[in-house]
């Protein structure tokens, strides 16, 4: 990690105070999702034009709908290759020597997301932790419209994929049978994951012996991480140290992504992320769900 970057969270304070810095790229992630009002209701929107309305002063904003996901796999959001999410870091001024400090205004999960993605190719990145709410409210500026300078011409950064982030749906499933180690932990809402809930998604439920830790718990009101003590106990409670290594897992692999930032602020090492998730876990009709916690 570039020492420019103190971890994977940064507050309001810190990025304040090196916003000027030319090595450091500020990025919005913000995409939105809404409830499914009834099974199978889904619908996501691009957050380019939230963040025209107002976002940090020179951030740009990177569209998970667009060219941050790879279009040609068969569930949304899915991860680009690396050289294709090289050229789209490029196209937002990201290049060798730069370093990215992304946020939403959705309670961190997709910069969650944006931050395992470049994280998982080497890319220098944090977490602004609680987003445009923390910053907007510490009284700091902010900006509207499309008023970013000309994206700087920069050499595309040369992706290093780091072993072992991402979870393949046929490495999930043995697990899930008890054939290899690991432990399968879904990051939906409980009713989500018992299934009392609409999904977007084909099923309802969870992937059998999985267990549950609701994203959204690992943050306080303020969408801010929790403090470390409430935070361990929170992941203490649903996964035991020696239990390794832990699958992630939810709908379409964002709210996962928070998950893995807060176990990561604990220490482990040993997390990685089920991309295709529940919307390509349940469309198959061969894979199990099941229901109930």
């Amino acid at each position: 990690m570039t020492s420019l970057l103190p971890g994977p969270l940064v507050d309001d304070a810190w990025l304040a105070d090196r916003l000027d810095d030319p090595r450091l790229v500020v990025v919005d992630a913000t995409c939105l999702l809404p409830s499914p009002r009834h099974d199978g209701d889904y619908r996501y929107v691009s957050g380019r034009e939230g963040w025209a309305e107002r976002h940090l002063p020179g951030s740009r904003h990177a569209d998970l709908t667009g060219d941050f996901s790879d279009h040609d796999a068969s569930y949304h959001f899915a991860v680009p290759a690396p050289d294709a999410l090289a050229a789209a870091l490029a196209r937002l001024g990201v290049g060798r020597g730069s370093a990215v400090v992304t946020y939403d205004t959705g309670g961190g999960i997709w910069a969650a997301r944006l931050w395992w993605m470049l994280r998982a190719i080497s890319v220098p990145v944090a977490v602004l932790d609680g987003g445009l709410a923390a910053w907007e409210a510490a009284g700091r500026p902010l900006a509207t419209g499309d008023d970013t300078p000309p994206v700087p011409d920069v050499g595309p950064v040369t992706p290093d994929p780091r072993p072992g982030l991402w979870t393949g749906i046929d490495e999930v499933a043995a697990i899930s049978r008890g054939e290899r180690p690991g432990t399968l932990v879904c990051a939906l809402p409980t009713g989500g994951y018992d299934g009392s809930v609409p999904t977007r998604y084909s099923r309802r439920g969870h992937i059998p012996a999985s267990r549950s830790l609701p994203g959204r718990e690992l943050l306080g009101a303020d969408a801010r991480v929790l403090p470390p003590a409430e935070l361990a106990a929170k992941v203490d409670a649903v996964l035991d140290t020696a239990e390794s290594p832990v699958v992630l897992y939810c709908g379409g692999g964002i709210a996962a992504a928070g998950a893995a930032l807060a176990l990561t602020l604990l220490g482990r090492t040993d997390v990685s992320l089920y991309d295709g998730s529940l919307e390509e876990w349940s469309k198959d009709p061969a894979r199990p769900v099941e229901l109930g916690g």
